[in-house]
């Protein structure tokens, strides 16, 4: 046995068993992080079949990408995992019926696949998984389908971001648009007051401190008086 046979056994049966703990597994995170082992897997068995672009997209684009926007999202949200799984067993007989039809038609797709597989000498040489082969196949002729699905993925965006764009009243957010164009006039004021003498407002305080010592003087013998006619 060669190799790169027993790497890709090793792959394999690691992928199979990430995939499995994907959907046994009770908490989302460790989910998250078996079905990231399980892509690295996989992109290890695109590297044994010389389809390097496969396996460098998959570990870019939803590892790096995909998969941490998820980790994360399942990380913020206050999932009740109880109430999740509420009624689980009431949809496990649909659910498996579905997935026996899946693995039926897929097992017919590949047994028939395999049947009438013929080998040619001129795909052997070819490297079809190349980046360099890919991006000439992708720049030549398929290039109307690229550009077609650029311009679907840039609606997508622009859709996503105008979809966050709402109105909410309890957000404290102005205009920088109007800041800029802002004059001084609209927010200063110049007022002029008359000028009021130092003498005078000796006096008024004097006359104010006066005032209360006049009556924390009244008050006094009303509250030294109290005591006594209690007794």
């Amino acid at each position: 046995m060669e190799f790169k046979t027993v790497l890709f056994y090793v792959f394999s049966a690691i992928m199979i068993l990430a995939a499995t703990r994907v959907i046994t597994a009770r908490n989302p995170v460790h989910a998250a992080l078996f079905l990231v082992l399980a892509f690295f897997n996989a992109a290890g068995i695109w590297m044994l079949l010389k389809a390097e672009f496969l396996a460098i997209v998959l570990v870019l684009v939803y590892v790096g990408a995909v998969m941490v926007l998820f980790l994360f999202v399942v990380m913020m949200l206050d999932i009740n995992m109880d109430r999740m799984r509420e009624g689980f067993w009431s949809y496990l007989p649909l659910a498996t019926g579905i997935g026996a039809l899946i693995v039926l038609e897929m097992a017919a797709v590949l047994w028939r696949g395999f049947m009438k597989f013929e080998q040619e000498a001129e795909t052997v040489g070819a490297n079809i998984g190349g980046t360099k082969e890919l991006g000439l196949l992708i720049y030549t002729k398929y290039i109307l389908g690229f550009e077609i699905a650029a311009a679907i993925l840039l609606v997508a965006i622009v859709a996503a971001v105008a979809l966050t764009l709402r109105r909410r009243k309890d957000t404290k957010a102005f205009n920088p648009g109007d800041a800029v164009r802002v004059k001084r006039n609209d927010r200063l004021r110049i007022v002029k007051m008359a000028t009021v003498d130092q003498p005078a407002i000796d006096a008024a305080s004097k006359a104010a401190a006066l005032a209360a010592a006049e009556a924390q003087a009244a008050t006094a013998p009303d509250a030294a008086a109290a005591p006594k006619e209690t007794k």
